[in-house]
């Protein structure tokens, strides 16, 4: 289940947040469930073999327009993002604490109030579909060289990159249903390059990752599940989530 939160400024001063904005996201996303859910994904989550997912992701921040100034992102007025995850309940929450408060809503520094809460049409899912990523996709492996553990991300354009994101999907797919399935999954770039590239900082870790398009073949019902819980590695540090090309 998918919800698009539209803010805007309560004191006429433009939104201003960081460029990396991740943590701040996601810390008002926990701050806007229960308690117990909140401790139940940040601490449990669902689990698959010593792998703990917490089945939700965020799409990046979009705006009318935006500038960059420094290591800060202004926003203008007004800005949305989307929040998407296969536990209802999760969704349940957020949207009622927003149809429910009254008080002024704070992201960063920032004075807001919540001017929309939509929940987008269902796509229609299909075994092969093109999709554009709302927030950039990655994926990792830990290697060691030299005797040093390393992080070592991969780009579309190796095979790994295949092979991982569906293994990834096949951990998170059994951790929240029980259910072991084997299944076929491509997902091929289209036109992505270089330039589409990005390093964004999660905290003190720099998360390599990538923008643009893809073509993916699977099950409609793992196409299903990778839009609600997102795609490849970090959802719930606002990596993976995509929408599907019309």
């Amino acid at each position: 289940m998918r919800i698009k939160l539209t803010f805007e400024t309560k004191d006429d001063r433009n939104i201003v947040l960081p460029v990396h904005y991740n943590h701040i996201i996601q810390a008002f996303i926990y701050n806007n469930i229960s308690k117990d859910l909140a401790e139940f994904l940040h601490n449990k989550g669902y689990v698959y073999e010593k792998r703990l997912f917490k089945l939700f992701v965020f799409s990046r921040i979009f705006s009318k327009t935006f500038h960059i100034k420094g290591d800060k992102i202004d926003f203008g007025k007004s800005f949305y993002f989307y929040i998407s995850s296969p536990i209802n309940e999760f969704i349940k929450q957020i949207a009622e604490s927003f149809l429910k408060t009254e008080a002024d809503i704070k992201i960063g520094e920032n004075n807001l109030i919540i001017k929309e809460l939509f929940i987008p049409e269902t796509p229609n899912f299909q075994d092969t579909v093109k999709i554009n990523m709302l927030s950039p996709i990655t994926i990792y492996s830990t290697v060691v060289v030299n005797n040093k553990r390393k992080t070592y991300y991969y780009s579309p354009f190796e095979d790994e990159f295949q092979e991982l994101i569906k293994a990834n999907i096949k951990k998170k797919y059994t951790a929240f249903t029980g259910e072991r399935l084997d299944f076929d999954f491509k997902i091929k770039p289209i036109g992505v390059n270089k330039n589409f590239e990005k390093l964004i900082y999660y905290k003190d870790t720099i998360v390599k990752c990538w923008m643009g398009k893809y073509e993916i073949i699977t099950e409609k019902k793992i196409l299903e599940f990778a839009y609600d819980a997102g795609l490849g590695s970090k959802n719930s540090q606002g990596f993976g989530m995509f929408e599907i090309c019309l």
